[in-house]
């Protein structure tokens, strides 16, 4: 009896450090691929000089990454349901370390592009991570480790931009590519070491038809929305990128309904819990950026403008360290609220904090600790809301879609945050004030930015009730069986009147006798009296 009770007692134990071991690799892959966002924005205003390229053309490093993650995160995550999530994953870190390299090696802009879009390659990681934690971890311990592996994507931007900023400072700027390789092989490593493959396979054939569709439409929509401020959103090349994004997407759509094993399974998507996150996914995407605007040039721009605080790149870095910090240090709350309240609650409180956060960066925004504050408050709600969302995801998807389902929440976020570039800096541009000759950014116009981030998170928790899956009717009690009883003595046709009117389904919940025994007696009249 005892040996037999302290089987079961060892191998938790010995479960309970390989389940950390797991969760802290697929972690730390997910905030290496996230650095990626951030590693080149020290670089911006020097890269034209260093890649002897024209602003314009440079801008190209950035947008390639953002063009190359929106078409692989559906892509990577479909894959890894069909052919292995470890393998993936891999593959997703092989693609980031060999952009590095590239762009590490690079002098010129051609390369240098080249390696960004491999790097934007390995997009899909993190949600590849989140499905692998489904599939192997412990029901209890899925919560916590999700909501640090989904807040990963803004805890590796917001560490990283300090560390960009410290190592171009010291060193040659081909060191921070160099670096990201190093730390990629290191997540290599320690996923083949550490991480199991999943057994969870949907097998069947990849939809390449719906693969090149949907990129296609991402591309045309993303480069309209990134693009469009420099070539005029009224520009024929702007409107013709976005009509051609809708008519793609209806296209693609209807060849998905009609395939037996699509890219994304849109019917799973329309359901009410998939459908509503997602929705709140780009909203809480889009609140997420404004900050992430708003204080670099708050912190950047010169003190004469009296709101401006005329700090470096570093300082900016380490004023928004904090938030991904807070990001990271909220995840086990997260979870605890979810296993507490269920996800839904989780993500309506992270998106109210984050509206608070942006409330209090109206009032709070001249001296870098009250920045600082708001960014905590921010990142606070942020990592709650993160951590909800893949739980909402799995919760409404079979086991065999669950990378897939993830990828396409990722994506949402990802498309939330693209939006919300492009508006903030229509937003910022139309707000100006003059400063010795030059059109800056008014302190209005920042205020307005954190206004529209505070909305974009009061949406995000005003969709959390409607993404409320519809519950299962309970069995039926021997009430509703003595109405069914009822209703099969009464004439078929006033059945199928009643049932198209709604009024059965509520019917059956009566559970008067009284009232029942006087239907059925007022039915048995009526059949007396036409014989």
């Amino acid at each position: 009896m005892s040996a037999a009770s302290s089987r079961p007692a060892a191998e938790e134990a010995s479960a309970a450090p390989r389940a950390n071991a797991v969760v802290a690799a697929l972690a730390f892959g997910g905030i290496v691929v996230s650095l990626m966002q951030s590693l080149v924005i020290p670089l911006i205003p020097e890269l034209p000089e260093l890649l002897g390229a024209s602003p314009a053309d440079t801008a190209w490093a950035i947008t390639a990454t953002l063009l190359a993650g929106a078409v692989a995160t559906p892509v990577m995550g479909r894959l890894g349901d069909m052919y292995g999530k470890r393998r993936m994953l891999l593959f997703s870190l092989a693609l980031l370390v060999a952009g590095s390299v590239v762009c590490g090696l690079s002098d010129s802009l051609t390369p240098m592009i080249i390696g960004r879009v491999l790097q934007g390659l390995s997009a899909g990681a993190i949600s590849l991570g989140i499905s692998i934690m489904r599939d192997e971890l412990p029901a209890e311990r899925l919560p916590g480790a999700t909501a640090l592996m989904s807040a990963s994507l803004g805890i590796g931007g917001a560490l990283g931009l300090p560390a960009a900023a410290l190592i171009a400072d010291h060193f040659d700027w081909h060191v921070l590519f160099w670096a990201s390789a190093v730390l990629g092989v290191l997540a290599v490593v320690l996923v083949v070491t550490i991480v199991p493959e999943s057994e969870v396979r949907t097998g069947g054939r990849f939809d390449l038809v719906g693969a090149v569709g949907l990129s296609a439409a991402l591309v045309c929509l993303l480069l309209a929305v990134s693009k469009g401020a420099d070539w005029g959103w009224g520009s024929t090349t702007t409107l013709g990128l976005f009509a051609a994004a809708a008519i793609v997407l209806l296209l693609w759509g209807r060849f998905e309904l009609r395939t037996s094993a699509p890219l994304v399974d849109l019917r799973t998507t329309a359901r009410r819990q998939v459908l509503f996150t997602n929705l709140a996914s780009v909203a809480i995407g889009f609140s997420m950026f404004a900050l992430s605007l708003v204080m670099p040039q708050l912190l950047q721009l010169p003190e004469q403008t009296g709101y401006g605080m005329g700090r470096d790149l570093l300082t900016v870095g380490l004023a928004m360290a904090p938030m991904g910090l807070v990001m990271m240090a909220t995840a086990p709350f997260s979870a605890r609220i979810t296993k507490a309240r269920g996800p839904k609650v989780t993500l309506m409180i992270g998106a109210l904090v984050v509206a608070v956060g942006y409330g209090t960066g109206i009032v709070l925004m001249a001296e870098i600790w009250q920045l600082v504050v708001v960014g905590c408050i921010v990142g606070a709600g942020m990592g709650l809301a993160y951590g909800a969302m893949p739980a909402l995801i799995m919760g409404a998807v079979p086991v065999s879609e669950t990378a897939a389902a993830n990828s396409l929440n990722t994506l949402m976020r990802s498309l939330g945050t693209s939006f919300s570039s492009a508006v903030i800096a229509v937003v910022l541009a139309q707000m100006t004030t003059d400063f010795a000759g030059h059109a800056l950014p008014s302190e209005n116009g920042f205020k307005t930015v954190l206004a529209i981030g505070a909305g974009a998170a009061a949406l995000c928790c005003a969709l959390g009730p409607a993404s409320r899956r519809s519950r299962r009717r309970p069995p039926r009690s021997a009430g509703s069986r003595r109405h069914s009883a009822v209703l099969a003595g009464a004439p078929d046709g006033l059945v199928a009147l009643l049932d198209h009117l709604g009024v059965v389904r509520h019917w059956r919940r009566l559970t008067i006798p009284r009232l029942s025994d006087h239907i059925s007696l007022h039915i048995g009249r009526q059949r007396s009296h036409v014989q």
